[in-house]
């Protein structure tokens, strides 16, 4: 009876070490600590604003006459404006500019002799704001028509926004997150761990590139405006607890 008592605490003593042995090489397996990972979100706009502006100029030896030339050039690229569908309340004209020209003069001898005023140069810019994207882009590649008018304009390149970007941010901060979280849900999962709660979360920089531009990315952040069909992404990275 004795020896039967006792072969059956043996028996129990390694079932129970088999136990602790199991376990303890399941545990093993877990990760305990923390997980850090980076989430991104991305995702294609249109602009819906334009900002687009160009310049004029008139010159005469009396700055009178220069000033009427100039308002001549002026009522010329308002009628050609307005023709071309711009109100006359979205024109926003700069201050004028007036410069006085000068030829450098060289006596006989090929050596500096000094300046003599030319006349005066006045400068004048025009600036359009608008949600009509197509339109403003048709009139900044068509205003040189007004070459044609006896005007010489100088047009630059339009810019364009989004005027729902706070709106879009959010939504990009949303996705971001959601990204590095199921990342991290999947590296608990193969590594053995139960994911805990989230520790931190930090957002990185906001950035707004042309679509298929090939820009950089910027620590400051990019911000385009040169590319009317744009790219917003963001990144989110997360800590979470691992049990």
């Amino acid at each position: 009876m004795k020896q039967y008592t006792s072969a059956l605490i043996f028996g129990i003593a390694i079932v129970v070490a088999s136990i602790f042995l199991g376990k303890a090489y399941t545990d093993r397996a877990k990760v305990a600590g923390e997980i850090q990972v980076t989430g991104l979100g991305k995702t294609d706009f249109s602009s819906d604003l334009i900002v687009w502006e160009g310049s004029f100029n008139a010159e005469d030896e009396d700055l009178k006459q220069a000033y009427l030339n100039l308002e001549k050039n002026k009522a010329t690229i308002n009628d050609y404006l307005t023709k071309m569908g711009i109100k006359t309340e979205e024109l926003v004209y700069s201050a004028v500019k007036t410069n006085q020209k000068t030829k450098q003069l060289y006596n006989t001898n090929g050596e500096y002799a000094g300046e003599e005023f030319v006349g005066y140069s006045l400068t004048q810019s025009v600036q359009i704001e608008s949600k009509d994207v197509d339109k403003i882009e048709k009139v900044s590649r068509e205003i040189t028509e007004l070459l044609n008018q006896g005007v010489q304009f100088y047009s630059e390149s339009p810019r364009y926004y989004y005027t729902k970007l706070a709106d879009l941010k959010i939504e990009m901060i949303s996705k971001a997150t959601e990204d590095a979280r199921l990342r991290a849900e999947n590296i608990a999962k193969f590594s053995g761990g139960d994911l805990s709660h989230l520790e931190s979360a930090k957002m990185g920089i906001f950035q707004i590139t042309g679509q298929n531009s090939g820009e950089d990315y910027s620590w400051g952040g990019t911000f385009n405006t040169s590319s009317r069909e744009k790219t917003a992404s963001i990144t989110m990275k997360l800590v979470y607890k691992v049990d």
